[in-house]
């Protein structure tokens, strides 16, 4: 592990001259690499020096212990205790900053929220779904915009799809994939009695035009009109838009916008960023398990939580975490959640890892 630190050390000073080269300098696209790589491996060098730092310490704190004043002998074995357990916790850090970095952390995403069984209830949950993540985004001053809805008539969606924009989106959010479960009794419900609906949420990577390519001859595009609720006609225009990908059968539908060309761009949008998920995960099944815990894309059939209204509940499946602050977790305060699942999944990359090189 200390020879690759060393090498990534090398090539983030290597970096920092070629920032300074100006010849770089006046290459933008150049030196915008540089930079972003530069950027990426601080963190790591920044571990490693202070894990030499420490290392050094301690190795001075041993030097002590052969004193022969008995305060110096009691402060070394002090600042060794102290001084260990920092190498320890730094040592598993440079570990977990070595882990592969899944290439898709630093895009924006699309999530599409969808009701499941449930009726009534499980649309009411999907907008209560958008809710948390809206305002999750607003507190990370992440940019939210709606590509499509179709909305119900007591307040709640059918389906809603929208991206975020924002630094490592992808990464925070990306093992949100799942089936998310309600359980909480209806305002229609004259007895009391405790309901549970189910909604499904797909967390997809936003694909840029230069990573999909798709062929115009591929696509057949439908255009009709817009409609809301009961299916009212709620536009005098064609202005929505059906695209159906022929070779994979992937069908989008964009309506909310009152431009045809708005809704196809938005349609176009979608349909990149699902190819692109389905190519990753087409890679990720010809690949070891170990890969798949790494990219830990998830599986959308998986129940993955359960919100409790009747106790104020929120239980993670995947990690065992319940916690009873369910109005605040829906008022988009996700954090301890989000944490959670990417401190297990590192850890479970990690194994793979001590597995693969033991």
């Amino acid at each position: 592990m200390f020879d690759k630190l060393k090498g990534v050390e090398d090539r983030f000073q290597e970096l920092e001259q070629l920032l300074s080269d100006p010849k770089v300098v006046q290459n933008m696209d150049l030196y915008q690499k540089y930079a972003r790589e530069h950027a990426e491996t601080g963190p790591v060098v920044a571990a490693f020096r202070e894990y030499r730092k420490v290392d050094q310490e301690l190795s001075e704190s041993f030097d002590l212990l052969r004193d022969d004043d008995p305060d110096i002998k009691k402060m070394a074995g002090e600042e060794i205790d102290r001084l260990s357990a920092e190498k320890d916790r730094l040592a598993d850090e440079l570990k977990i900053l070595l882990i592969p970095k899944d290439p898709l952390d630093d895009k924006n995403v699309i999530l599409e929220i969808r009701a499941g069984t449930g009726g009534d209830e499980a649309g009411l949950f999907v907008a209560d779904l958008f809710r948390m993540y809206q305002r999750y985004a607003d507190f990370r001053g992440w940019k939210v915009e709606i590509l499509n809805l179709h909305a119900t008539g007591v307040g709640g969606f059918k389906e809603i799809i929208f991206s975020i924009n924002g630094n490592k989106a992808y990464s925070r959010l990306k093992f949100e994939s799942g089936t998310h479960r309600v359980q909480r009794v209806p305002t229609t419900e004259t007895q009391g009695r405790i309901h549970t609906s189910a909604v499904t949420v797909a967390v997809l990577p936003e694909a840029e035009e230069i990573e999909v390519s798709i062929d115009p001859n591929d696509l057949k595009v439908d255009v009709f009109r817009s409609s809301g609720p009961g299916g009212q006609s709620v536009n005098t225009t064609d202005s929505a838009v059906r695209i159906t990908h022929l070779p994979s059968g992937l069908v989008v539908i964009c309506q909310d916008e009152k431009s045809q060309h708005k809704n196809k761009a938005k349609a176009l949008k979608v349909l990149r960023s699902r190819l692109l998920d389905q190519m990753v995960r087409e890679q990720n099944e010809q690949r070891s398990q170990d890969r798949r815990t790494q990219v830990g894309s998830g599986d959308r059939s998986e129940r993955i939580r359960t919100y409790n209204f009747p106790q104020g509940r929120v239980t993670d499946h995947r990690i065992g975490l319940t916690l009873y602050r369910l109005e605040s977790i829906l008022q988009g305060d996700v954090d301890e959640v989000l944490n959670g699942l990417i401190t297990y999944y590192q850890s479970q990359a990690l194994q793979n890892a001590e597995r693969a090189a033991g």
